[in-house]
């Protein structure tokens, strides 16, 4: 059911706090990798407060003087690039919250922005060309995402800043790249309106996971799936999935969630899988059906705590280049909400098949 990997921490790396063409670079809340180019894509979660909605080109380099455990060397922001709408305009300020970001190849950035539903604007998943930032296409999204009200009247869709934290794409075939099937899967950070019994305090947390095929016709929405969220830590404000990562063709993927409270913060990365899960889209309310709903299964891959050091507020992952013995590596990247007493952490892992 689960594959037989572990995670091995190599290394911890802070981004020296820097602006970059006029831009703060901060914020970053999604990465993706383009391993041709050999060169990451991270979104910022800037609404346009600082600059217009963007994502930045990185380059990481490795130090790898000792090759079973090389670590970051240095991290470059090499470009930035603007976001632009279907009319080829740049987003109004506060009318995007752009979070997940998904690389495929030739030349796309899939997005995903959690809407503004204090506001009226309902979350997306968008398609952008890679080098100009202008809109391609747009995924379906089910009505029962979109927010039906605003405040305290709202009673269906993604709660404010709580919608499609995470964003991510399964490895493609070998054939053709612009035709070549590929899987998209994104998730609410936490439940939807309608999924919340406010009179049952012990009611299970359980969340949405949305399974999408492109191909050469229109996206389809596939299905879509239970995610249970753990156990708040006892001393945790926010409990909260904020990201995924596609490991195969095969439904495992990784699942980072992210707590914050008294202790400052912490994550814990899971394995999850899809197999036999319960196409819950035709069910408007999990409410009353907790037991009568298979959800994805899961299983801890790593506890952060247990790394002994000093953890920032993680919000993206990715698989990133080949290390110099050939293994995996794996890259969690943190949110500083442009906040000076925050950093923008970089964590490099071994992902081993044991």
């Amino acid at each position: 059911m689960f594959l037989d990997w572990s995670l091995e921490f190599l290394d911890a790396y802070q981004l020296p706090k820097q602006s970059f063409a006029k831009t703060p670079v901060g914020g970053l809340s999604g990465i993706t990798y383009d391993r041709q180019r050999d060169r990451f894509y991270a979104i910022s979660d800037d609404r346009g407060d600082y600059a217009p909605a963007r994502f930045y080109t990185l380059k990481l380099n490795l130090n790898s003087e000792i090759p079973t455990a090389p670590r970051i060397e240095n991290l470059e922001v090499e470009a930035v690039t603007f976001l632009t709408k279907e009319d080829g305009e740049p987003y109004p300020r506060g009318e995007i919250n752009p979070e997940g970001i998904a690389f495929a190849a030739p030349n796309s950035l899939f997005i995903s922005s959690e809407g503004v539903s204090d506001r009226g604007i309902p979350p997306f998943i968008h398609e952008f060309n890679r080098e100009t930032g202008q809109f391609v296409s747009a995924l379906p999204i089910p009505q029962s995402y979109i927010p039906d009200a605003k405040g305290s009247e709202q009673t269906l869709g993604v709660q404010d800043n709580l919608g499609f934290e995470s964003l991510t794409i399964n490895p493609r075939g070998f054939g053709d790249a612009t035709v070549d099937p590929f899987r998209i899967f994104t998730a609410t950070e936490s439940p939807l309106q309608q999924d919340q019994d406010a009179t049952n305090p012990e009611q299970p947390v359980i969340n949405r996971l949305l399974h999408y095929l492109i191909s050469d016709g229109p996206p389809l929405l596939i299905g879509e799936y239970a995610y249970p969220m753990s156990q708040d830590p006892r001393w945790s404000l926010i409990h909260s999935l904020s990201e995924l990562l596609a490991l195969d063709p095969g439904g495992h993927l990784l699942s980072l969630e992210r707590s914050f409270g008294f202790l400052g913060y912490n994550a814990q990365i899971f394995q999850i899988n899809l197999g036999g899960a319960t196409d819950t889209s035709s069910i408007p309310s999990f409410i009353g059906l907790e037991n009568k709903v298979q959800p994805i299964q899961k299983s801890l891959l790593l506890n952060l705590e247990d790394l002994g050091i000093t953890l920032d507020n993680l919000e993206a992952m990715t698989l990133g280049p080949r290390l110099p013995d050939g293994s995996q590596s794996l890259i969690l990247v943190s949110d500083d909400n442009f906040n000076a007493d925050q950093m923008t952490q970089f964590l490099l892992f071994r992902l081993k098949k044991n």
